[in-house]
This record gives C-alpha cells, sequence and structure tokens, in this order.
C-alpha cells in the first residue's frame, strides 16, 4: 500500500510541473494604440501591424522592446511591464516546474492594461 501511494505522489508531482507553461502559455496578449493612431508597431525589430491593435508578446526575464514609428512624428520606445505569474505557485516545491516555468518566461505575465502612447511631432526645419 505504501508503494502505491509513493507511485501516486511521484506521479501526480510529474504531471504537476510546469503549471503556469501549461495554463497560460508563453505568450500575452498586449492592447497597443497610439495618439495619433496609424503607427507601425516594431516588437524587438519586427513589424507587427498598426495602432490600434493587439499584439502577442514573449514573456520572461527581458521584456520585448516595443517601438511605434509614424512618418512626421519621434519614434517611441517602450517596454510593457510585466509582474509575476501567480499561477507558478502551483509547483510548489517541484523545482523541474519552476525551472521549466522560468526557462519558458511563463513565470512572468505583462500587465494586461491598455497602452496608449502619444506620439510627439518632429520639429520641421527651415
Amino acid at each position: 500500500m505504501k508503494i502505491r501511494n509513493l507511485l501516486f505522489i511521484a506521479f501526480v508531482m510529474a504531471f504537476m510541473t510546469s503549471c503556469a507553461t501549461i495554463f497560460t502559455g508563453t505568450k500575452s496578449k498586449v492592447n497597443i494604440t497610439s495618439i495619433p493612431s496609424g503607427a507601425r508597431i516594431l516588437v524587438d525589430g519586427i513589424d507587427r501591424g498598426v495602432t490600434p491593435s493587439v499584439v502577442k508578446l514573449k514573456r520572461g526575464f527581458d521584456s520585448q522592446s516595443v517601438t511605434l514609428k509614424l512618418d512626421g512624428y519621434s519614434d517611441k520606445i517602450f517596454e510593457p511591464e510585466q509582474t509575476f505569474q501567480i499561477v507558478s505557485v502551483l509547483n510548489f516545491t517541484n523545482l523541474l516546474g519552476w525551472g521549466i516555468d522560468a526557462i519558458t518566461g511563463s513565470i512572468k505575465k505583462y500587465n494586461p492594461k491598455f497602452y496608449e502612447i502619444k506620439l510627439d511631432p518632429t520639429a520641421v526645419k527651415n
């Protein structure tokens, strides 16, 4: 009976690893808009569309850099805020689960707020 219980506990612990990765994935959707609208959205230099838009960002210890570009306006660069992913605590004392969540970036999540970025007009040269 003890062996069966130990095997059951081992089985449960093996399949409860990386809870945040399993339940929330490795990317977050972030709403981005600009004033004025129509700015190109570049995530780490890769074009992801035009504002307003919902963009998927990879989570992790290094935030992704978002650049907004619009003719006649200065480029605006920002990094959306990340916080701790509370689902990760389901790993309990399972170091393998914590490690997988950390490597995949699922231990963090982007702040779900709406990012509204005001662009500054460039100076006109005479």
